[in-house]
């Protein structure tokens, strides 16, 4: 008998995924064809997923847009697939003796693996919502390994999710590790490697001064980097422009100052950076859609 977060996907053919429940939004998907004839498995999938799929070895045939758009991966090379527009079903035709290992992760919950403000930020921004990636490279050797202990799990039952949950970070560690092979597809949200500490840098810069911070120019020169390249590499590392994330940020930040009881009102919005109540009030509430008063009875009747 199957857990919970273990469980075969049925498809319209005789291929079933074996799929494991990492965490909310992130899967791991298996799937074994031992057989001699082509197999055809299925799973829906919808826009808000990332999907990074492995061929251990043979070769599968994905099938978009009712079969109109074909894409092939091949032994010992991974496929990275990304639309925010529309959804990527997989339907797949897996040759004879074939082995593919699946993870499918949301936008959300990856970010999340990057930054600790992913409950504070619209990843999806009108600026990059029609960005798509359809991304191919080799396994590198230590990833075969780890798709290997994946798809040759043989250990207690009952410690199937813990083992898997540690394998899946290992295997997107693996994905994104720049040295061991400098021709590997790089995440495609992240700005140059030698920027990364400056960009976040500027992120704690405006949260530890987010009641007066400073302007994008005073901010670059600060960190020692172009207005162009810090307004693009705060984009594509937080998913939003540096004013629109900090005031997400102070918006939680008041959020959470006002459940504790502990500040009224007026309080909460200078500690924030509204030197008036009015103005605090009416960012409150286009965040929310409510007032900050309104909020806090809410919250202390519940």
């Amino acid at each position: 008998m199957e857990s919970d977060d273990t469980k075969s996907i049925k498809s319209i053919a005789k291929g079933s995924f074996l799929e494991t429940k990492i965490d909310e939004g992130f899967f791991v998907l298996t799937y074994q064809n031992e057989s001699n004839t082509v197999e055809v498995i299925e799973r829906d999938i919808d826009s808000s997923f990332i999907q990074f799929h492995f061929c251990l070895k043979g070769a599968s045939k994905f099938h978009f847009n009712e079969g109109r758009y074909l894409l092939d991966i091949l032994e010992e090379n991974s496929l990275l697939l990304y639309n925010p527009q529309r959804d990527l079903p997989i339907h797949l035709e897996v040759h004879p003796n074939s082995w593919l290992v699946s993870v499918l992760i949301s936008i959300k919950k990856f970010h999340g693996l990057f930054s600790q403000e992913a409950d504070y930020i619209t990843f999806l921004s009108d600026d990059n919502k029609d960005k798509k990636y359809y991304k191919d490279g080799s396994i590198s050797p230590s990833m075969a390994i780890v798709l290997n202990q994946l798809i040759n799990y043989n250990l207690n039952s009952s410690i199937k999710s813990l083992y898997f949950k540690g394998k899946a970070y290992e295997l997107l560690s693996l994905y994104f590790n720049r040295s061991e092979d400098a021709n590997v597809e790089q995440c495609p949200f992240l700005v140059d490697e030698t920027n990364v500490i400056k960009i976040r840098k500027a992120k704690d810069i405006i949260i530890s001064r987010m009641a007066e911070p400073p302007s994008l120019q005073e901010l670059a020169d600060e960190i020692a980097l172009s207005l162009k390249k810090l307004k693009e590499g705060f984009k594509q590392i937080y998913g939003d422009s540096v004013y629109s994330f900090l005031f997400d940020y102070k918006m939680e930040v008041a959020r959470k100052l006002l459940e504790s009881g502990n500040h009224n009102v007026n309080e909460v919005g200078l500690k924030v950076g509204y030197s008036t109540a009015s103005h605090f009030i009416a960012a409150f509430k286009k965040k929310y859609g409510t007032t900050p008063k309104k909020y806090t009875t809410s919250t202390t009747n519940n």
